[in-house]
This record gives C-alpha cells, sequence and structure tokens, in this order.
C-alpha cells in the first residue's frame, strides 16, 4: 500500500492515533473563495468514491497545481453539473449513461436527514408505474396508502388505477418519454381508471391530494396467521428507517408471544434503508448466529486498504442480539419465506443474500431491483463523515455509493437481480389487500409452508413490470446507507 495512503483517522474506534490525526483535521486546506461547494464535491469522492479508478477526472495526479484544479472545478457551472460529471460513466455507445443512478447532492442536508429519518414530503399513496403493453401509454397503479396522510382520508385505495394528472395524461407520443414531472407537485388531482384485461378505462372519478411532511413507519401490518399447526408470521415492512428499530423489534416480539412457527416477510415495497437495520431485521429472523458474519463491505483500493492494515472489523456486519441495551426478539428460524417486486432494492436484498449462506430463503415474487452497493452522508467538514466544524458557507452533503457488500460466502454479484424461487407478478386484477390470506403472493407463501394445495397462481399474461415507482422517482428513495462511519480522512 503507498505510504501516502497508510494514515486512516479512526475516532469512532478510540484508536491511539486519535489525537495525532485529529490535529491534522484542522489543516484541511481552504476552498478557493467561490468555489467552496466544488472544492467539498472534489474533496468528498476523490476520497470515498467506490469507482475512483474509473474516473480520469479523480486521479490524484489529474492535476499539476492548484490553478489547474481551480479552472476545472469552476468549468462546471455549477455543483450539481460537476457531481454528475465525476460520476463513474463506461465508455461506450451511450458515454452519458452513468453506471452509478444512486449517488445524490443535496443543497441542504437538513432534507437528507429527515429521509433517514423517515420523514418526506408525500401524499400518501404509494404507486408504481406501468407502460401498457411496452408502449408509450403510461398509466399508475395504487400499491398502499399511508397512514395517517392525506390520502389515507380520500377515497384512494389499493389497486385504484390513475391515468392523468390535473387532467393531463402521465404518457406523450414517445414510449421513453413521459410526463412523469407532474407527480412532483404539492398538490395535484389523479384521474380515476378501471383495470380490465389490460386496457385502462377512465371511469370519471378524480382525487385530489396534498403532499405534508410525513413520517412513515415502515411497520406497515404485523400479524399472526395461524392455518393447521402453523402460526404464520406476517410482516409487511416498506423501509429500512433506524428511527423505527424499536417498533420492528416489537414486531417480533409479537411473533414470539403468539408461538410463530413460520414467517413470511414482505419486503415487495421496500426499497431500503440502514446497513443496521438490515442486519437487526436478519438477527430477529434468526438468533442462532450472533456474533457470526452478516455481511461484508468493499470499498475503494485505497480506503479498503487502510481498513484492512488499521480496523477490518470496520468492514463488517456481523448478527448481534441486541439493540442499544435491549434484547432482540428473535425467531430462530431455518427457512423465510419472503416476498419481492422489482421494487425490493438495496438494504431488502442485503437481508435475502445476507441470510442465504445461514438459512433457506424462498422468495416469492419477481426479481429484485439489483442494487449491490452502498452510501454514506459526506458533509463539508474537515472529517467528512460528521458535522463537526462544517462549513457555515453552505448546507450542501452528499450520499455517493462508496462500497459493495458480499455476504459470508463472498458473494454479492447481483447487480441483475435476485432471482425469486418462485416467480410470481402482481396481477392488477386479482391484486388483493396486504395481509390477507387470498392475496396471491401471501397466499402462494402459506402454500408453500403448509402443503396445503392452496390455489397455485400464474403470471399474468397481459401485465408489464413496473418501471419505476413512488420511491424510485424520489432522489434517495432506493438507497443502502452506513448509519455510523469511523471518522477518517486517507492523508496524501
Amino acid at each position: 500500500m503507498k505510504r501516502t495512503y497508510k494514515y486512516l483517522i479512526l475516532l469512532f474506534f478510540g484508536v491511539l492515533a486519535f489525537q495525532a490525526c485529529e490535529d491534522m483535521d484542522d489543516k484541511v486546506a481552504a476552498a478557493p473563495e467561490g468555489l467552496e461547494v466544488e472544492s467539498f464535491i472534489y474533496r468528498g469522492l476523490n476520497l470515498y468514491y467506490l469507482w475512483k479508478a474509473d474516473v480520469p477526472d479523480l486521479a490524484d495526479d489529474r492535476f499539476e497545481n492548484q490553478e489547474q484544479k481551480n479552472a476545472f472545478l469552476d468549468a462546471a457551472g455549477s455543483p450539481e453539473q460537476l457531481f454528475q460529471d465525476l460520476l463513474y460513466k463506461p465508455v461506450s455507445k451511450f458515454p452519458n449513461d452513468a453506471v452509478d443512478r444512486f449517488s445524490v447532492l443535496f443543497d441542504d442536508y437538513v432534507a437528507l436527514e429527515n429521509l433517514f429519518a423517515g420523514v418526506t414530503k408525500n401524499n400518501g399513496v404509494d404507486f408504481g408505474l406501468k407502460r401498457k403493453n411496452g408502449g408509450s401509454e403510461v398509466f399508475g397503479w395504487v400499491r398502499y396508502i399511508i397512514p395517517g396522510s392525506d390520502a389515507a382520508g380520500k377515497d384512494i385505495h389499493r389497486g385504484d388505477m390513475f391515468y392523468a394528472v390535473d387532467g393531463v395524461p402521465l404518457y406523450s407520443n414517445s414510449p421513453t418519454d413521459d410526463n412523469l414531472d407532474l407527480l412532483a407537485k404539492d398538490t395535484y388531482t389523479l384521474s380515476l381508471a378501471d383495470y380490465d384485461g389490460g386496457n385502462i378505462t377512465p371511469n370519471g372519478r378524480t382525487v385530489t391530494l396534498t403532499k405534508t411532511e410525513l413520517t412513515e413507519n415502515p411497520v406497515f401490518d404485523a400479524r399472526i396467521i395461524p392455518v393447521g399447526s402453523h402460526k404464520i408470521a406476517y410482516l409487511a415492512y416498506n423501509g429500512f428507517t433506524a428511527n423505527f428499530d424499536s417498533q420492528l423489534n416489537n414486531a417480533f416480539g409479537q411473533f414470539l408471544a403468539g408461538g410463530a412457527t413460520d414467517l413470511v416477510l414482505d419486503l415487495r415495497y421496500n426499497s431500503g434503508g440502514s446497513v443496521r437495520t438490515a442486519t437487526r431485521l436478519a438477527s430477529m429472523i434468526t438468533g442462532q448466529f450472533n456474533g457470526q458474519l452478516f455481511a461484508k463491505q468493499q470499498w475503494n483500493a485505497e480506503v479498503q486498504a487502510a481498513y484492512e492494515e488499521l480496523n477490518p472489523q470496520a468492514l463488517v456486519n456481523n448478527f448481534t442480539n441486541s439493540i442499544g441495551s435491549a434484547a432482540i426478539n428473535s425467531l430462530n428460524l431455518t427457512k423465510v419465506y419472503i416476498l419481492t417486486t422489482r421494487g425490493t432494492a438495496s438494504a431488502s436484498e442485503l437481508v435475502i443474500n445476507g441470510l442465504k449462506p445461514y438459512i433457506e430463503v424462498v422468495q416469492i415474487g419477481d426479481k429484485t431491483t439489483g442494487k449491490n452497493v452502498g452510501s454514506i452522508t459526506l458533509y463539508d467538514s474537515p472529517a467528512l463523515v460528521n458535522k463537526d466544524n462544517i462549513s457555515t458557507k453552505h448546507k450542501y452533503a452528499m450520499q455517493p455509493l462508496v462500497f459493495k457488500t458480499t455476504n459470508a460466502e463472498g458473494f454479492g454479484d447481483y447487480a441483475s437481480g435476485l432471482v425469486p424461487t418462485v416467480p410470481l407478478l402482481e396481477n392488477l386484477a386479482n391484486l388483493g389487500q396486504l395481509g390477507d390470506v387470498n392475496e396471491p403472493l401471501l397466499s402462494t407463501a402459506i402454500g408453500q409452508i403448509t402443503s396445503s394445495g392452496r390455489r397455485i397462481y400464474r403470471n399474468p399474461s397481459d401485465q408489464t413490470r413496473d418501471f419505476k415507482d413512488s420511491k424510485s422517482l424520489r432522489r434517495f428513495g432506493t438507497e443502502m446507507y452506513l448509519d455510523d462511519v469511523p471518522t477518517g480522512i486517507i492523508r496524501k
């Protein structure tokens, strides 16, 4: 390893280098006047970005002097453009098609921090979007309604279809163009429709919705379903939000108290979140693997080498038996049934992949998104990974992709998605209600558990997969991130 990359500050772990490196933090060079944000973006990506080696402009020898670097930063025109210019793009027929589709830049870190707490500006309609028969016609369908939201008090429900916003159709005349920006408005009116054999027919109903600041409890539904000798725990879990880990643990406490023998974990609308929460959920499902490796991180070569030399434990996430001082409620299962769709992403996929070396995972539904990379929050501060001595000249923050994950067997190559054991698309003509034993995906899981010969559902012939959903339309909507990062700067 290069001598210039040998020093990683590990304040979080209290290593001996703390005092000496703390002084070094104060010596980070001041950013050029007028380029404070651009300098922060470059410094953070140059240090932590997962694909640094694949972006020539992030090379350590890219500039001969500070003047050249300043000219480069200034030429971008805006912080947002510089950030996009520095993301990894392949040398291909489509040079602007970034491999990295998930790194994000925020001009106000408060908005980013709210997302970690599950706070969004939201009207409460979680929806999917489809193109009819692969053509240009776009329509939306309601996946679920968030309790306590504006939509919860309106006449709109799971399974409702919509085709227009404020009277304007969601599609244009091009199969690659649409009017989805209409859904970004704070208040809008949806035009609803009926679904019949793939046809979308306006029914004259409308509903007006208003977005408010909304905190969503990701524990959407938790119940025990008795079927013969089985007591099947069902959990619809819609986001890995660390603020609700206690509620998640309470749900498993409910399962334990009810004598649950099996678990159906519904992650079909869960687009990810906290790695720590994912580790805790895996520990609630099991319990017999405390202290063993759940997942391992792989960073860019320089950060990886520094961690491996000074603190390899920082690279691993182990099964645990506690949340702070509270004991985790574990089911000690050797088999779990997980419901997935194309909207199942990031931390959800981490749970599936991390459990597979230890217990049998029966995945029912559609292939997942395929996001095996995660991010950290970077602030314009000396240490980058916290707000100590943060710049007062702006409030920008970044959430760049900085690591990949692998499981205990070293597998992490699922960028094309995790393939289900039992393939089954959701059928718009027969969606059913979440948690109902006759809902097709849950019914299929129950049949797998009990071998009861319950009805076998088939994929609908008139249906395409969602190409977008309400979460993927949001910045930082499909994410996997570390809650705690050892404070560190690799000195060059």
